[in-house]
């Protein structure tokens, strides 16, 4: 009886592992199975879309996604938006993000109970070469579940987007 619950409980774990892995957003395939090559990224403020999303939080995810992409050195120039001298840059790629939803918690419940009052943020990330082509479109969630203030879910979310970059460039 032992070794059929084992081999129960294996086949489970088994399912569980491999759903989660296909669950998990994938980047674009750019056909050639090698990472993508740029040396300049411009970065457009966030579309909000038809989400309510505050503005604190929209500049926050801007600035703290600046602040990460720089942080991979994968750039030798990091644009902001309507930054001029990035028209010059012959392999601009450009980095976009549209607000999918948004969760405003509470950080006193989440210092309480910590299973109460978690913020989150889902931006879809949509990065395209000069051409226009996309080389990645996800979405991205931000979080804070535990301690910290709401706003902390921007620098989740620039921390995971900055992960992309390291591992698509």
């Amino acid at each position: 009886m032992k070794q059929h619950t084992r081999a129960a409980v294996s086949v489970v774990a088994s399912i569980l592992i491999a759903g989660s892995l296909l669950a998990q957003p994938r980047p674009v395939d750019t056909g050639t199975g090698q990472k993508l090559s740029s040396s300049s990224i411009q970065i457009q403020p966030v579309d909000p879309g038809d989400v309510p999303l505050p503005a604190e939080f929209s500049v926050a995810v801007y600035e703290n996604l600046i602040t990460q992409i720089g942080k991979t050195g994968k750039f030798q120039h990091v644009y902001r938006s309507g930054d001029k001298d990035a028209a010059n840059a012959p392999d601009l790629v450009t980095l976009r993000m549209t607000a999918q939803s948004f969760k405003k918690g509470s950080q006193k419940k989440r210092e309480v109970t910590t299973v109460a009052g978690s913020s989150s943020i889902i931006l879809k990330v949509h990065i395209t070469d000069h051409t226009g082509q996309t080389l990645v479109d996800r979405d991205v969630q931000g979080k804070v579940r535990f301690f910290g203030g709401n706003l902390n879910v921007t620098y989740d979310f620039s921390k995971k987007v900055a992960a992309i970059v390291r591992d698509q460039f």
